[in-house]
């Protein structure tokens, strides 16, 4: 006998049930039948699995290791089993959400807790966090099923289906020591091409970055995500767009100053997008309840 899941299931029921004879009566074999599996795997694996000595067997160090790893595998298996179960009643074995860094974390996570709580899907959620039109990106390379915050238009001819969120208000910000807080308004394009931009980094692979309120001819420093640029401009290493929600407080507070400028940025329009098909049971309800959550945070319409 070869090491199968039959006989970790025949090992783990002789150390529940405590001898070879109750692990026979719940396994529905005679105990001659559980004896000879035991002898014939100790004889395959060349390992004494149980210490006959004394009046009951007891588990060797060797046996006992392979029951609890096999258990593991036990596990697994059993594990493996309602997955595939699960699949073919239409919920997805794995949905991967791309969201975009101007939608809030922390308005996304409570939509998963509520998906765990309020459905028996064994569905594995991931999530991936993109910047600008790397959401998009992540569609049409297969990495994410369901975008969240997607950006303006989707790409040609990629088949998707699409659901507005609503739009984001962008606020021109500078630092209260940086050179633009005292320049009278509205800011020229002349004015602004002076000083170094902020942008935060497209995190598309295969389609090409997208870029926003860049000047040409601009120095720009580009960094990471929408929350490093903010903090970027409190230190006055540049200026730009920045979401209004996202420096409230800052110019609430005078660690940041809004400046208006002659080209008014537009609202930032986002959206949920996925493919054009027929959605598994996990992302028809992320679908229906994206459709209905406020996911963008109110900010007033913020001066550009």
């Amino acid at each position: 006998m070869r090491l199968t899941l039959e006989a970790l299931f025949m090992l783990d029921a002789i150390d529940r049930k405590g001898s070879f004879a109750a692990a026979a009566e719940e396994l529905h074999r005679v105990p001659s039948a559980i004896t000879y599996s035991v002898q014939k795997l100790e004889q395959d694996l060349n390992l004494t699995l149980f210490d006959r000595s004394g009046h009951r067997a007891q588990f060797t160090p060797a046996g006992k290791l392979l029951l609890e790893d096999g258990r593991h595998l036990l596990r697994a298996a059993q594990e493996t089993e309602r997955r595939v179960q699960h699949l073919a009643t239409g919920w997805e074995a794995e949905l991967t959400l791309a969201v975009d860094d101007l939608v809030p974390m922390q308005r996304v996570l409570p939509l998963i807790d509520e998906f765990y709580r309020s459905t028996a899907s064994l569905t594995q959620i991931r999530v991936l966090a993109e910047v600008f039109g790397g959401t998009w990106d992540a569609l049409v390379t297969g990495r994410a099923d369901l975008a969240i915050g997607a950006p303006g238009e989707e790409p040609e001819g990629a088949g998707f289906e699409s659901y507005p969120l609503g739009k984001v208000a962008f606020v021109f910000a500078v630092a209260p020591h940086h050179p633009l807080a005292t320049q009278p308004e509205p800011l020229s394009s002349d004015q602004i091409l002076r000083y170094r931009a902020i942008a935060s980094a497209d995190s598309s692979r295969q389609l090409i970055p997208r870029t926003a309120a860049l000047l040409s001819g601009q120095e720009v420093l580009t960094l990471p995500d929408m929350r490093s640029k903010c903090e970027a401009h409190r230190l006055g290493l540049g200026v730009g767009y920045v979401p209004h929600y996202l420096v409230a407080d800052d110019l609430a507070q005078g660690r940041l100053v809004a400046k208006q400028t002659e080209c008014d940025a537009p609202l930032a329009p986002l959206a949920i997008a996925w493919r054009t098909r027929r959605p598994g049971k996990s992302l028809s309800w992320f679908l229906a309840r994206l459709k209905q959550a406020d996911l963008l945070p109110q900010s007033g319409t913020a001066t550009h």
